[in-house]
């Protein structure tokens, strides 16, 4: 069992920059594949980024460049630095986790979620 917290949301100016973080506590195993998600209103929650346990990274194409995920696997967290923000990116922004096996930026294969934290982008 793998228990997910995120943190560091919050309201920033167009071209500003946010660092995520997200807590996680349990199951060492169960956290060799971890990913950030965002679900804005009315739309679906798409995958932005995820690293495997190799350091391994994938970005969505409209984070490419701008987000950096990372993570201090012995410190139990994952981050999201978040760069030249754009009003699309406002969203509610999920950590999730899964055990060993394949690492896609697919929200159907991670089995631990957070509760999201919020960031919003004005103009």
């Amino acid at each position: 069992q793998v228990q997910l917290v995120e943190s560091g949301g919050g309201s920033v100016q167009v071209g500003g920059s946010l660092r995520l973080s997200c807590a996680a506590s349990g199951d060492k195993y169960g956290r060799r594949c971890m990913g950030w998600f965002r679900q804005a209103p009315g739309k679906e929650r798409e995958g932005i980024a995820r690293i495997d346990i190799v350091g391994e990274t994938t970005y969505a194409d409209s984070v490419k460049g701008r987000f950096t995920i990372s993570q201090d696997y012995d410190k139990n967290t994952l981050f999201l630095q978040m760069n030249t923000l754009k009003p699309e990116d406002t969203a509610m922004y999920y950590c999730a986790a899964r055990a060993a096996g394949s690492c896609p930026l697919e929200e159907r294969v991670f089995t631990s979620w957070g509760q999201g934290t919020q960031v919003t982008v004005s103009s």
